[in-house]
């Protein structure tokens, strides 16, 4: 049982139809298992997820190509570098759904479709459980507050007691002039207390900024599309 599981499909140097057809089809199955529990818990975009699913069978294609020829396996590794400088830098857990696509690719390429398909159940679930309870992340998301106060307000620890009432940590970013100088906008950093109500944190800020604009928002800064 086990050396079916672990051996290979290719019994001879000469690649069959049949066999093809069979490291193709389990290529691509496992490619779709990635992408869809990847979708499940991440934001993406449908040409990652595309890529998700037609990667395995495309190292699978170039490793029969090379079929133990050092000078092309060579050729083919300096082509697969120059992707690197085609590509916008991704999130750690995009990257490492790439490299499981190609090594699912790998193992289907040289036969070992058992391998391929055990693997990329394991990784796959053990990556979809640490993003379903919430592995590393941290108590709470980080956030931008904007508060505009006028100018005869001395905003310089205004606000501190209610920060400490709903905040996790603050932080000054900039401080700006509006309105002809007649008001001050100040973006700070913060993190919400768990269970804090947003709406009773800003109904206390206008209290002491005088009712003027009062924002709180997700960082804006967006990662790059892969």
């Amino acid at each position: 049982m086990m050396n079916t599981i672990f051996g290979t499909i290719f019994t001879g140097t000469e690649l069959t139809a049949g066999n093809f057809i069979a490291a193709t089809l389990v290529s691509i199955l496992c490619g779709l298992f990635i992408a869809v529990l990847y979708r499940l818990k991440n934001k993406t975009s449908q040409s990652f997820l595309i890529t998700l699913v037609a990667l395995p069978a495309i190292v699978q294609m170039v490793i029969m190509l090379v079929n133990g020829s050092v000078g092309t396996g060579v050729a083919v590794a300096g082509a697969f570098s120059l992707v690197r400088f085609r590509s916008a830098p991704g999130k750690g857990q995009e990257i490492a759904n790439l490299f499981l696509a190609m090594a699912v690719g790998l193992a289907t390429g040289m036969g070992y479709i058992g391998v391929a398909i055990l693997f990329t159940v394991v990784i796959s679930l053990i990556i979809f459980g640490l993003t379903a309870v919430g592995f590393g992340k941290g108590a709470s998301e980080e956030r931008v507050l904007k508060i505009t106060v006028p100018e005869n307000l001395d905003f310089e620890g205004k606000f501190n007691d209610i920060f400490e009432k709903y905040l996790e940590q603050f932080e000054v970013n900039d401080v700006k002039t509006t309105n002809m100088g007649s008001l001050y906008k100040i973006n700070y950093s913060i993190r919400m207390k768990k269970d804090a109500s947003v709406k009773a944190f800003m109904d206390e800020l206008r209290t002491r900024n005088g009712n003027l604009e009062i924002s709180i928002q997700r960082p804006t800064s967006a990662p790059e599309e892969l």
